[in-house]
């Protein structure tokens, strides 16, 4: 048996310094997550909390096949999707069509050199529907599919919502390179 089996284990038993220890191991990196769909730090510690409620409520479902911390990752996005939901934080534009072969490699990258922090921050100012699909799509890695199934959305509006975060995220990113720019220029 595995540590990290035995670890599931005694918190299955309820062992309060088990799940210290399962939550101490997990929560930097889900409190990461979180954060990606929250405005505010606060926010995101409440969405950690209730994730982890659900952790241990549910643990006996995770059966040892794949890995925990995916498992983990998976009620923590579905927490903070439920709490936008709940709290009408989804807000969905109109269609644009989209065709299904359209290329995102083709949008233009800029030539700033952002940070993981600053990038992150840019992202969490896009509105709430784009924040949570871009995220889904470009840092979970889940498919337009599973993202209209997710929201309950349809796959047009996913893969539009996705397309107006990136091109919104690539006007603040060219702002940002602009503002560089000119605080360079006079400067000998």
């Amino acid at each position: 048996m595995t540590p990290l089996r035995e670890l599931v284990d005694a918190c299955l038993d309820n062992k309060p310094a088990a799940q210290k220890a399962l939550y101490d191991l997990y929560a930097a990196q889900m409190m990461g997550v979180c954060y990606r769909y929250t405005r505010h730090p606060e926010e995101a510690r409440d969405v950690l909390q209730d994730g982890f409620v659900k952790v241990f409520r549910n643990l006996h479902q995770w059966k040892g096949e794949g890995e925990l911390g995916a498992w983990i990752r998976r009620i923590m996005v579905n927490t903070a999707l439920n709490r936008m939901r709940d709290r009408k934080h989804l807000h969905w534009l109109d269609e644009e069509a989209i065709p299904d072969s359209y290329d995102t490699a083709s949008v233009p990258t800029p030539a700033s050199q952002l940070d993981a922090r600053q990038l992150a921050d840019l992202i969490r100012q896009l509105p709430a529907g784009y924040q949570t699909v871009f995220n889904l799509h470009a840092v979970e890695g889940y498919s337009h599919v599973e993202i209209a199934t997710l929201l309950g959305i349809s796959e047009g509006t996913s893969r539009s919502q996705y397309l107006r975060a990136r091109r919104l995220l690539m006007e603040k990113i060219n702002q940002l390179d602009v503002l560089k720019t000119d605080s360079h220029v006079g400067r000998a």
